[in-house]
């Protein structure tokens, strides 16, 4: 690239931000003198390594593995981007990372794979995870993100969390949970239409369902999943026979008429039409970015409880919420696994922060809010003692 062309990209001001990368790595300690050489290298490290290669326990005490997490991508599902490649991904990875050291002063690196078979992705995590005390895999594409999960879930014994599904769900159970309660009703009391039956919408219906949602239909581009329907994948089958006890067949537009909430994880657009048809006290969380399934302008004239996951509109649905806690948690404990009810405890104290203080217009907190990793990270080391998978 010329001088010229990136003098101009750096006028843009998120250029410039990203310029020499958004991260750096700091020692602990300073080595001032030979003594110190001595103690921080060789051959004062050498009495540590053989201590952990007698007691391979002590490697969470005398290294950072127990406080770092791998970002792992792929490159194959970035943002709204989709499929830009590993190197197009690192800025979204490298932010990441921030996120994590800002909110919860958690480390982390980003890696990003010049590899999308499911096996090898596995294979290269896999051998890399002695370095590292948790997995956070990210922007990797359906339907290949759930196998790679579940598989490296049952071959390591570290936290491995795919963020775009579960902390997107962590997140929508908290605010539902609170918007039904600015409507004066019960999760249990709700039927929701999900848009989009991705990674984030897969994860956010069974999280919905696990939540106590009185019902739940799930639309891909196809119409509702139901059960029994042609051509479904193992993950839509799967989430078919725990879902839509309405039995509903046909178009998302004719599954919204009478519905209480909508739950947008798509590109696609809702028409103001179809919007008008919802029930009374609607709760509408239309969180594509940057252009919501329906805008927040046009929801608010039919709902009672509006959220999105832009930030320039009350109610944001955002997953930094959510996994900078739950993993300060996990690591906290040392847990092997972050487990369904981790995810539970995580949501309920995302929404009990709101407290008396719950309106239509505030049903989560901010990611600013000081109290939510604390919160979350409390609430998920707790849960991990109860499920007997934390170490520590």
């Amino acid at each position: 690239m010329t001088s010229d062309r990136s003098s101009l990209l750096d006028d843009d001001p998120a250029f410039a931000l990203h310029r020499g990368g958004k991260l750096e790595v700091h020692s602990t300690i300073e080595v001032n003198d030979q003594e110190g050489l001595s103690l921080a290298y060789t051959p004062g490290v050498a009495r540590v390594c053989t201590a952990i290669a007698e007691n391979p326990e002590l490697v969470d005490t005398y290294t950072w593995k127990s406080k770092v997490v791998a970002v792992v991508t792929d490159g194959t599902a970035v943002l709204g981007l989709g499929a830009i490649g590993p190197e197009a991904s690192l800025p979204v990875m490298e932010g990441k990372s921030l996120l994590f050291k800002q909110f919860a002063g958690v480390d982390s690196v980003p890696i990003a794979l010049a590899c999308t078979d499911v096996d090898e992705i596995v294979e290269t995590v896999a051998r890399m995870a002695p370095s590292f005390g948790g997995i956070n895999l990210e922007d990797i594409s359906a339907p290949r993100c759930f196998e790679i999960e579940r598989r490296l879930r049952e071959r390591l014994d570290i936290p491995v969390f795919h963020d775009d599904q579960h902390g997107t769900a962590i997140v929508a159970l908290a605010a539902l949970r609170n918007a039904a309660r600015v409507t004066g009703r019960e999760l249990s009391d709700l039927r929701a239409v999900v848009s989009g039956a991705g990674a984030s919408g897969i994860a956010v219906s069974r999280m919905l369902i696990r939540g106590g949602i009185g019902d739940i239909a799930v639309a891909d581009s196809k119409g509702i999943i139901y059960e029994g329907r042609a051509g479904l994948n193992e993950h839509k089958a799967a989430l078919a026979a725990i879902s839509n006890k309405a039995g509903l067949q046909g178009s998302i537009e004719s599954a919204l008429a009478g519905a209480d909430v909508f739950v947008g994880l798509s590109a696609g657009e809702v028409p103001e039409e179809v919007v008008a048809t919802m029930a009374d006290n609607a709760i509408i969380c239309a969180m594509a970015n940057p252009n919501p399934e329906i805008h927040p302008d046009v929801a608010r004239k039919y709902a009672a409880v509006v959220a999105t996951g832009r930030s320039d509109f009350p109610n944001q649905i955002n997953n930094v919420l959510a996994f900078p806690g739950v993993f300060h948690g996990a690591l906290e404990v040392r847990a092997t696994d972050i487990t369904e009810n981790m995810k539970l405890a995580a949501a309920k104290a995302l929404a009990d922060l709101v407290g008396d203080d719950l309106a239509p217009d505030y049903i989560i907190p901010s990611p600013f809010d000081e109290r939510v990793v604390p919160a979350v990270s409390s609430a998920v080391a707790e849960q991990a003692r109860k499920d007997g998978v934390a170490r520590a």
